[in-house]
């Protein structure tokens, strides 16, 4: 689920044409009772199409009458295709969508408002992050969260308790330091140095990374400083320098693998990749400074505003995303994670080990930090504090002119 919020192309004003007409293919028998809706996703691309399939088999065996059309395309191709029936008039009925365009499609009047039968089927968060003024546009259909994973040998050896929910950013530079062994190749931590790991640190400073508009960047402050010299001051002391290698693919994930790393922040999607290592390892909730928050990346599905099926196709939604079929489906198939507060339903995930802690992912979502989304110049507000943080990293800059720098840069593309 790595690009769950990779932002596709955020969509100005001017890009969307919604069509008078109808933009799907609904047909209805003699009777005028068929009804035919049709969706158009990327989630079930590569693996996963026959259990999207055992799901729209349940929905129509549920809901006679009612067929799903459905359109599978890889999610590098997505995004454009997406963009063509939106301004074509042409959407489907259903389209998944990802939180990063979710405020510019609501805004261009996109998404049709929801009702939503059990709200409390859902992870209150999961579902508040596609609200707009109290109304719901969309429903979450699967997330995973970044957490710490820890080896619990290397702990172990050196007589550190292992890390808990209420662990501070303190208590995790602590234990890295008494965990990094240069000489031997041992490093005690590994955090990304990015956009998606400072919005993060930010929150967890209790800093925001925009203003309350979203026209202009808030996080070149007190804050934002001791957030940035957090994540970028791991370098060479307790992780590995980008000469050693920091910042290349998958470098955290093999690093730890080979038992040479005491703690990394990263995805629950690296459960396989790490599975049969030769030693003890657990996840728990990542440390926080003055609060914690955790990085959730999710998608989700909306309703075309010009449907003419909006009343099942909102039935289709909610049944993709909260009905005891999907779970099932997805648990067993270890398909990214259902959006449910149930947690008897989720008792089959909680139950396996490697990691035995799953409760984590779970924990983590008590308090989650959003990724800062604007409605134009996405990708240049990503890569630009993405550029200045490594600048810090590398030494060339110290954080204070990075950050302010970042804050010049991204203001100008944002309009700020």
């Amino acid at each position: 689920m790595k690009h769950s919020l990779v932002a596709i192309a955020i969509l100005g004003a001017t890009s969307i044409a919604l069509a008078g007409c109808s933009g799907t293919d609904t047909t209805a028998s003699d009777d005028g009772e068929d009804i035919t809706i049709t969706y158009t996703n990327f989630i079930s691309n590569d693996g996963n199409e026959d259990n999207l399939a055992t799901i729209v088999e349940a929905f129509e065996s549920e809901n006679p009458g009612v067929t799903v059309d459905v359109t599978t395309l890889p999610y590098g191709d997505y995004g454009t295709a997406l963009q063509t029936d939106l301004a074509a008039g042409t959407v489907s009925d259903v389209f998944d969508i990802e939180f990063a365009n979710y405020a510019s499609y609501q805004a261009n009047g996109v998404l049709a408002p929801l009702e939503v039968t059990d709200p409390a089927a859902y992870r209150q968060t999961l579902l508040d992050a596609y609200q707009t003024d109290g109304t719901q546009y969309a429903l979450p259909s699967s997330f995973s969260t970044v957490v710490m994973f820890y080896n619990a040998d290397l702990f172990d050896a050196a007589g550190l308790d292992y890390p808990t929910n209420d662990w501070t950013w303190a208590d995790e530079e602590a234990a890295a330091v008494a965990l990094t062994d240069e000489a031997a190749g041992v490093w005690g931590d590994h955090q990304p140095v990015s956009f998606y790991e400072y919005y993060k640190v930010l929150a967890q400073n209790g800093g925001e990374f925009l203003n309350a508009d979203g026209t202009a960047v808030a996080f070149n402050t007190p804050e934002g400083i001791e957030a940035a010299q957090w994540l970028v001051g791991k370098s060479g002391t307790v992780m590995p320098t980008i000469e050693q290698g920091q910042g290349t693919a998958d470098f955290d994930t093999n690093l730890f693998a080979e038992g040479k790393l005491g703690m990394m922040h990263t995805g629950i999607w690296i459960f396989g990749a790490v599975a049969d290592v030769p030693f003890g390892w657990d996840i728990a909730v990542e440390p926080g400074n003055t609060q914690q928050a955790s990085a959730v990346f999710s998608n989700a599905v909306g309703v075309s505003a010009a449907s003419e099926n909006v009343e099942a196709a909102n039935k289709w939604a909610e049944f993709l995303t909260s009905s005891s079929t999907m779970v099932e489906v997805r648990l067993d198939s270890g398909w990214e994670l259902p959006p449910i507060s149930d947690e008897a339903e989720l008792a089959t995930y909680l139950d396996k080990t490697d990691p035995a802690n799953r409760q984590a992912v779970f924990d983590s979502l008590d308090g989650i930090a959003l990724p800062p989304v604007v409605a134009e110049g996405q990708a240049e507000m990503q890569d630009i504090i993405t550029q200045e943080l490594v600048e810090a990293q590398s030494g060339r800059k110290t954080v204070e002119d990075a950050l302010a720098d970042a804050e010049s840069r991204i203001n100008d593309v944002i309009g700020g």
